[in-house]
């Protein structure tokens, strides 16, 4: 477990022994609740996956010895086999330290493939891209949308969506499903750590964006 970083407020979902086969690790940003080193580490040990970044974030994890890594900047893509990761924008931040504030960029992913597309929107407030993504796309088949750490407001806005922003995003986007993510595991805002599920239960209708408990899986149409 690392030294640095928040601390887990639950266990992971999967343990991660019973993980799947990987093909691809998508990275958004560098901070430590979405870049955890020792993970990659182990990811990178299990055999041959491709790790997507953004621009700046390569350096990290090659100082590592985790690869084979790929930078993208907004609007660029990398094709996987039959899947096509495009990085796209987001409004959030980076930095790992005093001294490197945006010093590597952040962003959203929008995943294609024969299946449809999906979209990671990593960490971000809302704003217009969410409106570039659908012109862009179409659209979309899943959306993974935050809904945590928004609270106070006047600090968190500008990085941070709150539940009822997350429920816009999701008709914005015409997601046929969105899913919660970025809530209940990390006690990053002022927002209790089960606040956004209860915010989100609130605003949104159950069929389409849905709030999956820990281990909880869900089949897509």
């Amino acid at each position: 477990m690392s030294l640095i970083g928040p601390r887990r407020r639950r266990s992971p979902g999967v343990r991660r022994e019973n993980l799947p086969r990987i093909d691809i690790v998508l990275i958004s940003h560098n901070h430590y609740d979405h870049l955890d080193l020792q993970t990659l580490r182990w990811l990178a040990g299990r055999g041959v996956i491709t790790f997507i970044v953004p621009i700046g974030v390569s350096n990290l994890l090659r100082s590592e010895r985790i690869g084979p890594v790929y930078e993208l900047d907004w609007g660029e893509a990398r094709k996987v086999d039959a899947t096509t990761v495009h990085c796209v924008p987001a409004l959030h931040f980076a930095s790992r330290g005093i001294f490197d504030r945006n010093k590597t960029l952040w962003c959203g992913y929008v995943i294609s493939s024969k299946n449809g597309n999906v979209y990671f929107a990593g960490d971000t407030a809302f704003g217009d891209h969410f409106t570039q993504i659908r012109d862009r796309f179409g659209s979309l088949r899943l959306a993974l949308l935050p809904i945590g750490a928004y609270e106070p407001r006047w600090f968190m806005s500008p990085i941070h969506m709150a539940p009822e922003e997350a429920v816009r995003a999701h008709e914005i986007l015409g997601s046929g499903t969105s899913i919660a993510i970025h809530h209940g595991t990390f006690q990053l805002g002022d927002d209790g750590i089960d606040t956004p599920k209860h915010k989100l239960l609130a605003s949104s209708r159950r069929d389409s964006f849905l709030i999956l408990e820990n281990g909880q899986s869900a089949g897509i149409v």
